[in-house]
């Protein structure tokens, strides 16, 4: 081959700049999301996704009014929280972890810090985690201008007394009222609003919800939970849930904003691709959850077994599919986990199943998959926010026809749903098959997905849901107070 003359040459490096400097800037976002990292709803005992809104490595937040800036005018658009300006709110956790209960409340003391609120925080109950994460999600929160205190201390009563709202975070929560208020729980109720997460039996115990109808609201992330326990606190406990608001959930401006990137996701599929051992033209299923019996890897695993089998009996001609399990805990050895393991060995899919332990981040795994499967088991997810995350990065979704997960994915339209239980096995199988042998399907689902997302599902949406919960709450307790 005859060497290339001096002047093409130079014209190839200057058409190269362009696509240097993008990536260069894509890159630069990427790093800030990924310290930032993400949130997923109703997964208690989750770890994959840390604060939407954590920002690492930006300036302490200082309080003031913050807008929502309007692309289409030169105007911002006023934040609905704008009205919290000043407020005195107090958080109460039940525990401080990586799971998606306490992440939630911690991504609503950032809303409410952005526009200028003062925000304490306390944790009610035994930390589970370990030491550096419950020092490095305190630190965050000290940073973004949160205070944080004992949750048994005079501050904490002093600040409930004062506080404009109260919120306690999970039904266990609950338990911090009596404990550490005692005789000063009348006093503190009517401005209290629950947000509740949970759809697991046990956590409706008199003890923990006893209080429930005197408290000034409920908040609850899906219609389905959100009538569970209605009839259940009705029917098992014979206590009324009080006035009860839905808010579905929303993605954030940071995490739409490395989806919308194609160069940013291009890097991460081929780097996380690349250290799975999966070729750019395989097909990557992935269920992102904690690794437990409730959010259904084994028999996610089951199905992907199943599916490998009607690809060789059809002869179908497909590319080659793996499953990945994101968050894992090597360190654990939980005898599920080990069961997990030991199916995989036994059915000698080593080289198509892809074990990842618990992470900080998915927004890499969104990027380098080209399926979600969401199966979480029993009443399924409350909200499930991977969902949605999923759905922004323009992937399908394979969930469970169970809890808020109907509420998100369009069956047909955005995903396909199947039973969850033993009975869902095959049809996942079946629903793993369909979109594995047709491309086009695959894309127009995770187009629709995207276009649901930008419709109802963005932090603007959220805030503005959350925005009309507070005013009431608040407006519930001045009526109160004037009544008193």
């Amino acid at each position: 081959m005859g060497k290339q003359p001096s002047a093409w040459i130079t014209t190839q490096q200057k058409k190269r700049w362009p696509l240097m400097i993008l990536l260069l800037l894509s890159l630069s976002t990427l790093m800030a999301f990924l310290i930032r990292s993400t949130f997923d709803s109703c997964s208690i005992g989750s770890s994959n996704n840390v604060g939407n809104f954590i920002r690492e490595g930006q300036e302490e937040e200082k309080g003031g009014t913050h807008h929502q800036v309007n692309h289409n005018d030169e105007a911002p658009t006023p934040n609905p929280l704008d009205f919290m300006k000043s407020k005195l709110v107090l958080l109460v956790s039940h525990e401080l972890s990586l799971s998606g209960g306490p992440l939630l409340l911690m991504e609503l003391a950032f809303l409410l810090r952005e526009v200028g609120a003062d925000v304490v925080w306390v944790t009610n109950q035994k930390q589970t985690e370990s030491d550096d994460i419950i020092y490095s999600l305190e630190h965050k929160m000290l940073n973004r201008g949160v205070q944080v205190f004992s949750a048994k201390g005079q501050e904490a009563i002093d600040t409930a007394l004062k506080a404009d709202l109260v919120v306690l975070n999970t039904a266990v929560a609950g338990k911090w009222l009596d404990a550490v208020l005692k005789e000063h729980v009348a006093d503190v109720l009517p401005k209290v609003l629950w947000w509740i997460h949970e759809m697991r039996g046990h956590y409706f115990k008199l003890e923990y919800v006893k209080h429930l109808p005197l408290v000034g609201g409920a908040m609850i992330d899906s219609h389905t939970t959100a009538n569970y326990w209605k009839n259940r606190t009705r029917e098992r406990l014979g206590i009324k849930m009080p006035e009860t608001y839905v808010v579905h959930l929303g993605n954030s401006k940071e995490l739409m904003e490395v989806a919308e990137n194609r160069v940013a996701k291009r890097v991460l599929r081929e780097h996380v691709r690349e250290s799975l051992g999966v070729k750019n033209e395989d097909l990557v299923f992935a269920l992102i959850n904690s690794v437990s019996r409730g959010k259904g890897q084994d028999l996610f695993l089951r199905s992907f077994h199943e599916s490998l089998k009607l690809i060789q009996e059809r002869k179908l001609k497909v590319p080659p599919i793996h499953a990945v399990i994101v968050g894992s805990d090597m360190n654990a050895q939980t005898k599920f986990e080990t069961e997990l393991r030991n199916f995989v060995s036994q059915n000698n899919m080593q080289g198509r199943v892809h074990f990842v332990n618990k992470t900080l981040t998915v927004a890499p795994y969104l990027a380098s998959i080209d399926v979600l499967v969401q199966n979480s088991q029993a009443r399924g997810e409350c909200f499930g926010r991977i969902t949605i995350e999923a759905m922004a990065f323009q992937l399908p979704v394979l969930g469970t026809a169970a809890g808020g997960t109907m509420e998100i994915v369009v069956n047909g339209a955005t995903g396909l749903l199947h039973p969850a239980g033993k009975e869902g096995v095959m049809p996942l199988s079946n629903n793993i098959v369909k979109l594995a042998t047709n491309v086009e399907k695959r894309l127009t689902m995770g187009k629709k997905g995207y276009e649901r997302v930008k419709e109802r599902f963005l932090e603007h949406h959220m805030s503005e849901r959350i925005a009309k919960v507070l005013k009431e709450i608040l407006l519930h307790k001045a009526k109160r107070h004037s009544e008193s």
